[in-house]
């Protein structure tokens, strides 16, 4: 019996606000994630902190959450996230939010899973009535900036060896993306 197109899709994770009881799958994700490509900080090592503090809360996440199949992972199971915050406390500002954090699970990595969370990131930027979307990523981690450039972003300022990690300086790439323009 034939293979039908519906059969043969990729089960699509469905997007949602996060909630405190996600703390501990989103520490989890952090953890398991994390690589000096990326972190600035750094591998977390027991006792974990949580991830929600009072600078790192519920309504700033969006998760991926599988609805069965996507990746490899089990229904339920939150396989990616995108953090958004307000770069600044300062009221001339409030039109931008900035993308804080960025992580898709190892099982759910080319499914293109980073990229339904840009997409999702920026709607609800938009939603929440910012004009502009920025972000900051380091300059080595190459696959990142490539995405970041596919969905729209644009270099916008680059921090030459801002940080050292691993024995060497490493730029901090400044990307941003207008929401109101075509």
């Amino acid at each position: 019996m034939p293979e039908t197109e519906s059969a043969r899709r990729t089960p699509t994770p469905s997007i949602r606000v996060a909630t405190l009881a996600d703390d501990t799958a989103l520490a989890r994700l952090d953890r398991d994630t994390w690589s000096p490509r990326h972190a600035v900080t750094p591998l977390p090592e027991p006792p974990y902190e949580p991830y929600f503090d009072v600078t790192h809360r519920p309504d700033e996440v969006l998760v991926a959450e599988d609805s069965g199949g996507f990746g490899g992972s089990e229904g339920g199971a939150i396989c990616g996230y995108v953090r958004l915050v307000r770069p600044t406390p300062l009221a001339c500002n409030a039109h931008v939010l900035q993308i804080n954090g960025l992580a898709v699970a190892e099982s759910a990595r080319g499914t293109g899973l980073g990229r339904l969370l840009l997409r999702a990131a920026g709607e609800e930027a938009a939603r929440r009535g910012a004009r502009r979307l920025t972000l900051r990523v380091l300059s080595h981690n190459a696959p990142a900036r490539a995405l970041y450039a596919s969905e729209g972003f644009v270099v916008e300022g680059v921090l030459p060896g801002e940080f050292f990690l691993g024995g060497e300086y490493v730029d901090d790439v400044l990307m941003g993306r207008s929401l109101t323009e075509e």
